[in-house]
């Protein structure tokens, strides 16, 4: 069976770019969420292997759905996209919880890297 990701980026080009990458992948998308809370409910109902999180989304951001998430499920794998340039906010993160992130414009090979190194 597929692992599931959790697609969460607010720019729909980007959401159609990893979804392009991640089936390509042989991974089966599990949804798709253009902000925080909308991810962290999405999350809550499918219960996805991964979650891509954009780290700045209006109504909540990515580190706010972060520890949100992890609060419900302390082993949830999530992935921050980050553009260039936002170090400390990937710093903080990783406090929050992430375990690895991806740098925009997203190279597919570094995308599947990241992706198979938490779910295989």
């Amino acid at each position: 069976m597929a692992k599931r990701v959790l697609i969460t980026d607010d720019a729909l080009f980007m959401r159609v770019t990893l979804k392009n990458i991640l089936t390509k992948g042989g991974y089966e998308i599990a949804g798709e969420a253009c902000n925080g809370k909308e991810s962290v409910e999405l999350y809550q109902q499918t219960h996805p292997d991964l979650v891509t999180m954009d780290i700045t989304m209006p109504e909540m951001d990515g580190i706010s759905a972060c520890r949100e998430i992890k609060k419900h499920d302390p082993n949830a794998n999530i992935i921050m996209c980050t553009a260039m340039g936002q170090k400390n906010m990937v710093m903080e993160a990783v406090a929050a919880g992430a375990k690895d992130f991806i740098v925009k414009p997203f190279q597919p090979e570094k995308v599947i890297e990241a992706v198979q190194k938490l779910i295989g």
